[in-house]
């Protein structure tokens, strides 16, 4: 509910530039041309049921009177006039329009920890039963986040980027007659970037020396 003395703000977003793996939005201009051929595609299910399943691809769409589907311009154009607005209300009117965007930007960055959280965190489900214990589980998964956000401020990319690109470097165990190496995979240049950014040395490139015993 809205209190009757209030202010509202309209804002444009712009469109963010390409950080590390993240694809970039699917703007509405595009979207139901792109999502039509999909459906036209041999193979796929009959339109009329995936539409269906799809509600939000109805409203740009138009059925000629042979019964086929085709794109509605005006709809997509009346979607592009507002595409990469949005609206703001507050009832606290000493806040500026400034203010009260980065508000809203640090609501969706508190929605996206508790994503982060729940998901690449594993936050839940809580398999512990002593409160002490899902204490300590919940601080280290808060503590875990703190250190994904640093590491993307650092970066300036991605967690799912940085992640994706670490998880190259591997260790391999080599045998030979004189006994066991662990060695690492040499550095590619992404990881490189990432580990000087982060001000962290490389990983040694030799561990456990086990020579062959007599």
């Amino acid at each position: 509910m809205y209190a009757s003395n209030s202010s509202g703000v309209a804002r444009k977003a712009p469109r963010p530039a390409r950080q590390g793996s993240a694809h970039q939005p699917d703007h509405a201009p595009d979207r139901p041309h792109r999502r039509l051929r999909r459906l036209e595609r041999p193979g796929q299910k009959r339109v009329h049921r995936i539409l269906e399943e799809q509600a939000g691809l109805r409203r740009y769409l138009r059925a000629t009177k042979s019964g086929l589907l085709r794109v509605d311009a005006a709809a997509v154009k009346r979607e592009a006039h507002l595409d990469g607005k949005w609206l703001l209300r507050t009832s606290d009117l000493t806040l500026t329009p400034e203010d009260l965007a980065a508000a809203y930007k640090q609501l969706l960055a508190v929605e996206r920890g508790w994503r982060d959280m729940k998901g690449a965190l594993r936050l839940r489900p809580v398999f512990h039963h002593r409160e002490d214990r899902i204490r300590a589980h919940v601080q280290l998964c808060a503590l875990a986040l703190l250190l994904i956000r640093v590491t993307e401020n650092a970066t300036g990319q991605s967690w799912q980027a940085i992640r994706q690109e670490l998880d190259r470097m591997h260790l391999v165990t080599l045998t030979t007659a004189e006994g066991q190496v662990a060695q690492r995979t040499t550095l590619t240049d992404g990881q490189r970037q990432i580990l000087a950014q982060l001000e962290l040395p490389e990983p040694p490139r030799f561990f456990d020396f086990t020579p062959t015993s007599d």
